[in-house]
């Protein structure tokens, strides 16, 4: 191989143009492909910015046209010549109307024939661009897409160090802390049989830092949670992490803000308009049935309880009568798209959200053609059509529930679910929005006890701390999210900040004063030194990243991915370890490899 000794790179493949005809260009890559005419040869060479065409013909030296003929795809090449304009020019490309006239050619590397092409439209499946993942990695839309998070992250310190935020490391070996999402445990070594976690969130150290009198912390960090996965999930992925002292919500609100804005316009040209409309999460889930809602189009629930609450159809009465509730959507103007198979399959879709079924009514050409009309009296029926605003080639469906939050996750899935299929989604229409006033407990029907939504630090709103102990589920968090085109950004809260508010907290939660102190006793005893009113929040920095990229899966912006089992196909990991190692760390596996 030849090797690189006295060869300088004066430019990458996707900058040069017509400007610079006649210029020397020296520039390294990857063949993309190599295309020999006999008397021409032409070669794409590919680097992280783009192809550059590379010619050969009669004038290059025998010797040189020999080596250019040797070439396949994915040999690692640096060459030197002569930039001029194309013949037959590809307006396809950036670098369409010029080439190279190669003049020396030095082969770096050369490479077997890879597994699929390096072409963003191969048609490969994901277990194997995830196997040779270092490959997929050189199409170009992946090396956009990890571009993008570059510019991101390099967006955030450099907005967050103006606003006056300290970058601050927390620890990776941290204490396990059950509540919330399973730890990823890491046995100790000096301290057999104890464990460290990996941290799911710098939390306690970053409300510490506030506490040490730093004010504005920032860090881009990796958290770890072992759950199962979904398109926007993964075991290990990075936070945007944020916290303030003497601050309230709008605070940090308006700050944010000005981040995604920034943010928007330096890395898409788009400028977004702030400040971002503010909801309530009781009325984010009223209207859109969810606590992300997409708003770029309608098809809000309707709540028709109080019409049919009293008549004769069980499928609606019954879930009334049991504390529930009914409600509908109006897909405006989408009755023809949605025949009566179609709608069956949207019924098997709701019952993924624990829905029993969903009545509908279609209108087209003035009749009306419905699954329950027949069992309501004609003013019932009525009162439904106009409670719905329902016009001429309109969809409604209707769910029905003795439990809210089933109504408000099918309707929520079906409205998007129905955009979707009518695609009227638009990627480039940014819709930010804030939800606020979260609840701030849940309750789990598992553990038989009231979980915090967010997480236990969080401050509830000054005119419903007497609730926390005698109406729990009707108390609210100085919470908030911010919500892109439904999808969750980020979220944060204004945090408690004495001892005695953080133990109430605990006490609420079903914590004993014992399990308290044994879990959260550094942070209630740092509280009694002092603690500033602080709050903050998290980015996702793959999701945020995924939405500017436009891509589908946050793992398209990962470079080295986990998979849905959380194995990382490329390096086989986890993998078995040996007794030796076992045997440092006092630990013994139970669990034979499959």
């Amino acid at each position: 191989m030849d090797t690189i000794q006295g060869f300088k790179r004066n430019a990458y493949c996707g900058t040069w143009n017509m400007e610079h005809v006649g210029q020397e260009v020296s520039v390294c890559g990857w063949v993309q492909r190599a295309r020999n005419l006999g008397s021409l040869i032409f070669v794409d060479l590919r680097d992280r910015t783009g192809i550059l065409q590379l010619s050969f013909d009669h004038t290059s030296k025998q010797e040189l046209f020999d080596k250019a003929s040797t070439l396949h795809a994915e040999y690692v090449l640096a060459v030197t010549g002569t930039l001029r304009e194309r013949e037959s020019k590809n307006p396809d490309l950036p670098t369409g109307d010029v080439e190279v006239h190669v003049t020396d050619l030095r082969i770096l590397a050369k490479a077997d024939t890879p597994p699929f092409e390096i072409l963003d439209d191969n048609q490969v499946n994901d277990t194997l661009k995830l196997t040779y993942r270092y490959l997929d990695l050189r199409r170009p839309s992946m090396q956009k897409s990890i571009r993008v998070r570059h510019q991101v992250a390099k967006v955030a310190r450099d907005y967050f160090d103006e606003q006056g935020f300290y970058e601050i490391e927390t620890p990776m070996l941290t204490k396990s802390t059950p509540e919330g999402a399973r730890d990823y445990l890491v046995p100790s070594r000096m301290h057999k049989g104890k464990f460290y976690a990996l941290p799911q969130s710098p939390q306690q150290y970053k409300q510490l830092l506030m506490l040490a009198g730093f004010d504005r912390y920032m860090q881009i960090v990796r958290c770890f949670r072992d759950e199962d996965l979904r398109a926007d999930r993964q075991p290990e992925f990075t936070q945007i992490d944020l916290e303030m002292s003497f601050v309230n919500e709008e605070d940090v609100m308006t700050i944010q803000e000005g981040f995604l804005s920034r943010v928007f316009k330096e890395v898409l040209d788009v400028d977004v308009q702030i400040p971002f409309p503010r909801m309530p999460w009781k009325e984010a889930m009223d209207r859109f049935g969810s606590d992300k809602p997409d708003t770029r189009f309608g098809f809000e629930l309707v709540d028709i309880s109080d019409i049919v609450k009293d008549c004769e159809f069980g499928v609606f009465s019954s879930p009334i009568a049991a504390g529930g509730s009914v409600r509908l959507i109006n897909i405006k103007g989408a009755a023809a798209n949605f025949p009566r198979k179609k709608i069956d399959k949207l019924t098997d879709f709701a019952k993924t959200y624990r829905a029993k079924g969903v009545a509908f009514a279609r209108m087209l050409d003035g009749n009306v053609s419905s699954s329950y009309q027949k069992f309501l009296t004609e003013s019932e029926n009525e009162a439904i059509m106009k409670r719905a605003n329902a016009e001429d080639g309109d969809l409604l469906l209707i769910v029905g529930d003795a439990q809210n939050d089933v109504v408000y996750a099918s309707l929520g899935a079906l409205r998007c679910e129905c955009a979707k299929q009518l695609d009227i989604l638009d990627p480039s229409d940014y819709r930010f929005l804030w939800v606020t006033e979260f609840p701030m407990f849940e309750y789990d029907e598992e553990d038989n006890r009231y979980v915090a939504m967010h997480h236990p630090f969080t401050a509830p709103m000054d005119e419903d701390i007497d609730k926390l102990n005698d109406d729990p589920l009707n108390c609210r968090a100085k919470a908030y999210d911010i919500v892109l085109n439904g999808v969750e950004l980020g979220g944060g809260s204004i945090r408690i900040n004495t001892p005695e508010m953080q133990e109430t907290m605990f006490s609420a939660l079903g914590f004993s004063k014992e399990q308290a102190n044994a879990q959260f006793g550094h942070l209630i005893e740092a509280f009694r030194f002092g603690a500033p009113p602080h709050g903050g929040l998290a980015y996702g920095l793959d999701r945020l990243c995924m939405l500017i990229a436009g891509n589908d899966s946050i793992r398209d912006v990962i470079a080295f991915p986990k998979v849905q089992n959380a194995s990382e196909l490329m390096t086989a990991c986890p993998s078995l370890v040996s007794d030796v190692q076992l045997n440092e760390l006092a630990l013994a596996t139970t669990v034979e490899e499959d």
